[in-house]
């Protein structure tokens, strides 16, 4: 069955493979970005070649998760095209890495703005539709990296990706699955669009000794860490997978982590004590969607 879904951040990475995986699945993609023009345009000009190539239904469309207004003009122009909003993929974010110390007040405030207050921003244009519909989906893109292994130099990071679970929606009729993708270090620019901390001096001074090299062993590292076929399209493939799931029946975390750091583990057992809370406190129906 055909379903409507606007997904952010999908000029690149996982968010642009998941966009064209899911048209390509016989959905009616809205593949947002910040900006459509941006580096000539090129993003979404693929996405508009691929819907004449191959017939798809799969537009660009401008969203600025820092922007209200933006995010209310673009889900208005989406309802006003399709009718309805189906499911909704919060993939926009931004990465950093270097030591937490060399990173500016502003610039932790930013970054938690995108990751964090810009997933909150859409929620709210799209929820009030959303909750009408009795029966709907929102996946998260989340990060192995919040409850698995923890390399350095990546903590800000961690931190405003931990904050995307979400159980307040089962009685709308609204499931949640948040998807939890590995350290891909090879197939998107994650690491390479990185941002860095803005106090040099500060960053001098971990560059240097005691630190000196880290960086590199951790990236180094992580690349390790990935199987040599490691690829980041199964990220895509796997959420196509979950939007084919029948209501009620998707599980609430997906991990597709082949460095296998931990975190299926740890999640794991947040997600069984979770459970059990709300059942002791009578609440269990929270864990699954109204059908």
């Amino acid at each position: 069955m055909q379903q409507t879904i606007l997904i952010t951040g999908a000029s690149s990475g996982f968010g642009a493979m998941t966009a064209k995986a899911l048209a390509r699945a016989g959905h009616r993609v809205y593949a947002s970005m910040r900006d459509p023009q941006a580096r000539g345009g090129a993003a979404a000009a693929e996405i508009e070649k691929l819907a004449r190539d191959e017939k798809l239904a799969i537009s660009a469309i401008a969203l600025d998760v820092l922007s209200e207004a933006s995010i209310e003009v673009t889900v208005k122009t989406i309802l006003a095209e399709a009718g309805r909003i189906d499911v909704v993929i919060h993939n926009a974010g931004h990465m950093v890495f270097g030591p937490v110390e060399a990173f500016t007040p502003e610039q932790l405030a930013q970054l938690y703005d995108v990751n964090v207050l810009g997933t909150q921003r859409v929620n709210r244009a799209v929820l009030p539709h959303m909750r009408g519909l009795g029966r709907a989906l929102m996946i998260w893109i989340g990060s192995s990296s919040t409850r698995g292994g923890t390399p350095p130099f990546l903590a800000p990071y961690f931190a405003a990706k931990a904050g995307m679970d979400a159980l307040e929606l089962a009685r709308f009729g609204i499931e949640t699955t948040v998807v939890v993708p590995g350290a891909f270090t090879k197939g998107t620019k994650h690491f390479a669009h990185s941002g860095k901390p803005s106090d040099a001096e500060r960053a001098a001074a971990y560059w240097s000794r005691p630190y000196a090299g880290v960086d590199e062993q951790a990236l180094k590292g992580l690349a390790g860490l990935e199987p040599a076929d490691a690829d980041p399209a199964k990220v895509a493939q796997a959420i196509v997978d979950l939007v084919a799931r029948p209501h009620g029946r998707r599980p609430f975390r997906v991990h597709v982590d082949p460095s296998d750091d931990g975190a299926a583990i740890v999640n794991g057992v947040a997600d069984r004590v979770r459970a059990q809370l709300l059942e002791r406190i009578g609440l269990a129906d929270l864990l699954h969607p109204s059908l």
